[in-house]
């Protein structure tokens, strides 16, 4: 595929997955919703790997490589973000969690040296004011104390795990290693994880039979976990994590176009200045930079130029006479 369409495929399916996940919060707890999710996400990619025999014995060390992987980002990530939303609205954690670009900007120099542009950071720039100002009339009713705070500290920490999953997606890709049996084992260990999290905190595993639940576990199971993130960790070794992360300013945007047709949601001037500025940002972030010229390919350019002014006036004086 084509790094255009698991572009869009990652944003129209996590820009829809909101939906999804209200239709899980109730009676199961969160915990055992996620173990749920992604027990039944790594047992699709095992069933897919065995069918295509694809190879999912791995070394030790690689083992402790997906354990951290699937610990961070489909175990501690969820486990933080989830958490964060019993103390602030859906608003402010959507806007800590678009930070995730820029600690993927910052990890990836870190982590592998990769050089950012100007144009992404006023590209993420662009868009992190876009989802401010969309959701700003909720932001305004918002008091700043200490539920906040924690609401926030939560958040932010969950994108920190977010982004270290993505950093060891990309080590996983530099090791060779294939993304689906990869992605299947670290969805494993993060389904173990929420497990181990669900007993220690004495939560029930219970099950919820309704067609609601059961249809949206499946698709966050498929396309939420299976599809999409296999889309978007392929970007992030493809284009790099600072583009592909970009995907996450977008959410918001699919998700309020989404929500004017399933909840008849008012649009208002901040949701079109807001809807702008992301769309903006995205095309400062996506489009190609423009290749500069170095010293020597001027020298060749104006040495070029002139010759060719040296041979036309020879031309026009022999012309002349």
């Amino acid at each position: 595929m084509n790094n255009t369409f698991l572009y869009i495929i990652t944003v129209l399916i996590w820009g829809s997955t909101w939906i999804a996940i209200n239709y899980q919060l109730g009676d199961v707890a969160s915990e055992v919703s996620l173990f749920y999710r992604f027990g039944l996400a790594a047992l699709v990619l095992f069933i897919y790997c065995q069918y295509k025999q694809v190879s999912l014995k791995f070394s030790a060390r690689h083992h402790l490589q997906f354990f951290l992987f699937g610990m961070t980002l489909f175990g501690c990530n969820y486990l933080f973000l989830y958490s964060a939303q019993q103390h602030i609205n859906s608003a402010l954690t959507c806007i800590a969690f678009s930070m995730i670009m820029f600690f993927n900007v910052f990890n990836a120099r870190i982590w592998y040296g990769t050089k950012i542009t100007k144009q992404v950071y006023i590209g993420g720039l662009l868009g992190l004011a876009g989802i401010i100002i969309l959701f700003w009339p909720q932001i305004n009713d918002t008091q700043l104390g200490a539920e906040t705070l924690m609401g926030l500290t939560l958040c932010i920490t969950g994108t920190l795990f977010a982004s270290t999953g993505n950093m060891l997606s990309m080590k996983n890709q530099k090791m060779q290693i294939p993304l689906m049996p990869a992605n299947a084992w670290g969805m494993a260990y993060g389904a173990t994880f929420m497990a181990l999290m669900a007993l220690v905190q004495g939560k029930d595993f219970s099950f919820e039979y309704s067609a609601s639940y059961v249809t949206s576990l499946l698709y966050l199971s498929i396309f939420g976990s299976v599809i999409a993130f296999g889309s978007y960790l392929t970007l992030l070794n493809r284009i790099g994590a600072h583009k592909a992360s970009y995907a996450s300013i977008m959410f918001p945007a699919v998700a309020v176009v989404i929500s004017t047709f399933v909840e008849d949601f008012s649009w208002t001037l901040f949701t079109v200045a807001g809807l702008s500025c992301i769309l903006a940002g995205n095309l400062v972030v996506l489009m190609k930079p423009k290749k500069s010229t170095s010293s020597k390919e001027k020298r060749e350019i104006l040495e070029k130029d002139f010759t060719e002014t040296n041979v036309n006036q020879k031309n026009l004086n022999t012309e002349s006479l």
